[in-house]
């Protein structure tokens, strides 16, 4: 891969070093043998010898809207979590462990940084089930279906569902789908604009219909369909249980419906 010179965080990316796969191998067992002097150089050297690493992954986030030199510094971190957790006895290449580690961190600085904010509580859920999702898949061997995994956490489907896709990185529309020499087709041109006079009538049919609800149906629609809340968060805030919830959501989207 060919790097066009560029300083990112003070840094000439042209300048920097690559090292062997078997300085590495000498460099990360100097980091677990060595005396505390060693292992603090070698370790540093690991670092300054895999930042080219850090920046091939970063080229696959650039076109975002972010800092280059922010994607760069988190990169790094997600490369010092790999070289400290590495472990030389898998008989593995390091960038074969470090590449995924640096994606990873990269991925959760954008999640928590995105401008489509998700409630805690809801990437809890998300995390969890992605961890239970890859012990599942190495269990036995084959990927799990949604139900597997809510049964394996002791939650309800539909929330693991919304977990997930809650924490789905937004596409930008400008993002392209297709390129073929100079000419590329982006997301937006894959979309089409189907905005006419019954989509504003649609809209008021709507209202109309929400103000006819009472004001606990109003309050849980906003808290689960506008403050993104799962059943049994709205349950703790109203005072209720989950299955009282989910009853009165029901009869308050089927109302609007009858009304429609």
């Amino acid at each position: 891969m060919q790097y066009n010179k560029v300083e990112i965080c003070g840094v000439n990316t042209n300048s920097l070093k690559v090292l062997t796969e078997e300085e590495k191998k000498k460099l990360i067992q100097t980091i677990h043998n060595g005396s505390k002097a060693e292992r603090r150089k070698a370790r540093e050297e690991m670092i300054n010898g895999n930042l080219k690493l850090v920046l091939s992954v970063i080229q696959r986030f650039a076109g975002r809207g972010e800092n280059l030199d922010d994607l760069f510094q988190v990169g790094v971190i997600g490369l010092i979590k790999a070289i400290d957790n590495f472990d030389p006895s898998l008989d593995v290449r390091f960038s074969t462990y470090g590449v995924p580690m640096v994606c990873g961190e990269l991925r959760r600085y954008l999640r928590d940084n995105n401008t489509i904010r998700v409630s805690r509580s809801l990437r809890d859920t998300a995390y969890h089930a992605m961890q239970v999702k890859e012990e599942l898949t190495n269990k036995n061997g084959k990927e799990p279906s949604v139900e597997e995994i809510a049964a394996k956490m002791g939650v309800d489907k539909e929330q693991v569902v919304m977990a997930l896709e809650a924490i789905v990185e937004p596409v930008s529309l400008y993002e392209p789908v297709f390129s073929e020499g100079t000419d590329a087709i982006y997301v937006m041109d894959q979309v089409g604009d189907s905005t006419d006079d019954s989509d504003w009538l649609d809209e008021i049919a709507i209202k109309e219909a929400i103000k006819n609800l009472s004001d606990r149906e109003k309050k849980i629609l906003n808290l689960r369909y506008f403050k993104g809340k799962t059943q049994m968060e709205v349950a703790d805030e109203i005072g209720i249980s989950q299955a009282q919830v989910s009853r009165i959501e029901k009869g308050a989207i089927d109302s609007i419906k009858r009304e429609l």
